[in-house]
């Protein structure tokens, strides 16, 4: 399991929320069977959603981040329930790409440079939130950033980290902060926060140096005083069923549900998990028939 916390400063003028998300990134790279350059792309926005998510306050609230850039690697979706647990898919997760021109995995080259950066915010009201920025360089990190000095005007730090095995292409380690301004921070809190974020090292060395989610919030803020405001633990889930699939199918509408009775059976896979469900004829009858109810 992985683990998210977040902290407060106790002058009220800061929040930072990390995470460990080694097993949800693992999990992940299993499902989808990604090259590490596409584990890289996909683990840094399921980190993201997973940091974004457990700031929501309500059961039922979730958080959907979507990429669209133009590189190979095609759109790459997160999506992220109110305790951090996510799920997600990448749409070409066997793109290989050279290392980059400082010897590290090219995320930007398989993301793209150009394209759109969409966050949909579903809290429980008539309609969701929906915020969209342009990406600016494809690292997914300060894409985020950018999408939160836009859409939200709050100013954030965020980096995000995947150490992946380059003959193996095992994770071994990924995680992720983000520190954002309250609206009492001052110059002064700016100032302190930039001297503290001056040398620090990735994500991904902290981690592997045995620091938990707690110890990287305090090691990159070394000049506030941080309190402990919640924490939980999260996974890779996904909430797929039959029935929800029925609903998906349902949708689909007469003509097409026709179309699927002329197979013995139609077989329908879950993009998050990997599950597959598989509905007879006499199952597409029964559907259809709802369908025109």
């Amino acid at each position: 399991m992985g683990k998210v916390v977040r902290l407060i400063s106790t002058e009220g003028d800061l929040t930072v929320i990390a995470t460990d998300s080694t097993d949800i990134v693992a999990e992940a790279h299993r499902i989808h069977d990604t090259t590490n350059v596409c584990s890289a792309a996909l683990g840094r926005l399921l980190t993201a959603a997973s940091l974004m998510g457990a700031t929501l306050k309500g059961e039922n609230n979730s958080i959907t981040l979507r990429l669209n850039g133009d590189g190979p690697a095609g759109a790459i979706i997160a999506v992220s329930d109110f305790e951090g647990n996510v799920r997600g898919y990448i749409c070409n997760p066997h793109v290989q790409l050279p290392l980059n021109k400082v010897g590290k995995l090219d995320v930007a080259g398989a993301v793209g440079r150009q394209g759109s950066l969409t966050v949909m915010k579903d809290l429980g009201l008539k309609e969701p939130y929906i915020g969209q920025t342009e990406i600016i360089s494809g690292e997914i990190a300060e894409d985020l950033t950018s999408y939160f000095a836009i859409s939200e005007q709050l100013p954030s730090v965020c980096a995000l980290g995947v150490l992946c095995a380059p003959d193996s292409e095992d994770i071994i380690t990924a995680g992720g902060f983000i520190i954002q301004l309250l609206p009492t921070a001052t110059e002064d809190t700016i100032t302190r926060v930039e001297e503290g974020l001056r040398d620090i090292p990735s994500v991904t060395k902290m981690l592997t140096d045995g620091l938990t989610p707690e110890d990287i919030c305090r090691r990159v803020l070394p000049n506030f005083e941080l309190e402990l405001l919640d924490e939980s633990e999260t996974g890779y889930k996904c909430t797929c069923s039959k029935g929800k699939v029925e609903q998906a199918l349902i949708s689909m509408g007469e003509e097409e549900l026709k179309e699927l009775l002329e197979d013995e059976e139609t077989e329908v896979c879950c993009h998050f998990c990997d599950k597959k469900y598989v509905f007879s004829r006499a199952d597409i009858t029964h559907i259809l028939k709802s369908a025109k109810a």
